[in-house]
């Protein structure tokens, strides 16, 4: 039975060609949530063909697994599988891949955890820098202000959820630029962002050595930034939402010839005022469709022997 290790042989394919592929195109920055759709696609796809391979590896190896995985498939198409011609690789296979999945689950469940562990941190000191007065009830107003010597500005998720922006922001921030950041941060919010930047950390920290997922998390924490620009920019102007950006950064020393962790910025401001150049929605739309097709490869090749015996 060579169904598994064909299996895994197109994950790692996919895993390899797909970030290659990605980083060599010129559309991503241009259509942020197409690359985002794309990404996603493309892990679930290497997750799938792991799942699949150890589903077919578990069958051949026991046969308690076998008649449940095959127990309403037709007779021609449950020996177009082979299951008794799997070797003695099988079990390990299905092992090693079971446990892969459950250390995916358990990194997940962490970062889940530390994520709210650092969202009621952030509210503690919320509360702290800002407390209520006596009988003052809970703060529900979409927008907070602290005081504070430096321009920050950040999306508090919970609830209800909030805006947090410090004095020194506000005096920087003219006209319409607070709106840009408000929308912005509301865009994350929307998007469920944070679930894509939960994920794709669980999947690099749990599997540091497997390229793609360090890629899919980079990539992650890009192209969430500049699809919130770009929802930003849509209803306030490029132009507004790039001063925005200078303005709450520009002492963080980002824009300085010394790299620093916020050295996506300047790339964020220079893709903002220059003249959007987005795919036509033709194109847009062929590749969200071939996306989608990415993770149905992985589920044709493991009944492409059930069908043959039927055909």
């Amino acid at each position: 039975m060579i169904l598994p290790a064909a299996l895994l042989l197109l994950g790692a394919l996919a895993a390899v060609l797909a970030p290659r592929l990605l980083a060599r195109a010129d559309w991503p920055d241009r259509e942020p949530v197409v690359a985002l759709w794309v990404w996603q696609c493309v892990v679930a796809a290497v997750l799938l063909c792991c799942a699949l391979s150890m589903t077919f590896s578990a069958a051949a190896a026991w046969h308690a697994v076998g008649g449940h995985v095959f127990a309403t498939a037709p007779g021609p198409a449950v020996e177009a599988y082979a299951l008794g011609t799997s070797g003695p690789w099988a079990d390990a296979t299905a092992v090693t891949l079971a446990c892969g999945g459950l250390w995916s689950v358990a990194m997940l469940a962490r970062e889940i955890v530390r994520a709210r562990a650092r969202r009621r941190h952030r509210r503690a000191e919320l509360l702290l820098r800002a407390p209520l007065l006596p009988g003052e009830a809970p703060r529900s107003e979409p927008l907070v202000v602290l005081e504070g010597e430096r321009p920050d500005a950040w999306w508090l998720p919970g609830t209800p959820p909030q805006l947090v922006v410090t004095t020194a922001a506000l005096r920087r921030l003219k006209g319409r630029q607070l709106d840009a950041v408000l929308a912005h941060e509301k865009g994350h919010a929307q998007a469920r962002h944070d679930w894509l930047l939960h994920c794709s950390a669980a999947l690099a920290d749990g599997f540091p050595q497997v390229p793609v997922f360090a890629a899919f998390r980079d990539e992650m924490h890009r192209l969430v930034e500049l699809a919130a620009d770009d929802v930003a920019s849509r209803r306030f102007g490029r132009l507004t939402t790039a001063l925005a950006l200078v303005e709450l950064n520009e002492d963080r020393g980002v824009f300085g010839p010394c790299p620093t962790a916020h050295a996506h910025v300047p790339q964020r401001v220079d893709r903002l005022l220059t003249p959007p150049n987005r795919l036509t929605a033709a194109r847009r739309l062929r590749l969200t469709a071939a996306a989608a097709l990415v993770p149905v490869v992985p589920v044709l090749v493991a009944f492409v022997p059930g069908l043959r015996a039927l055909g």
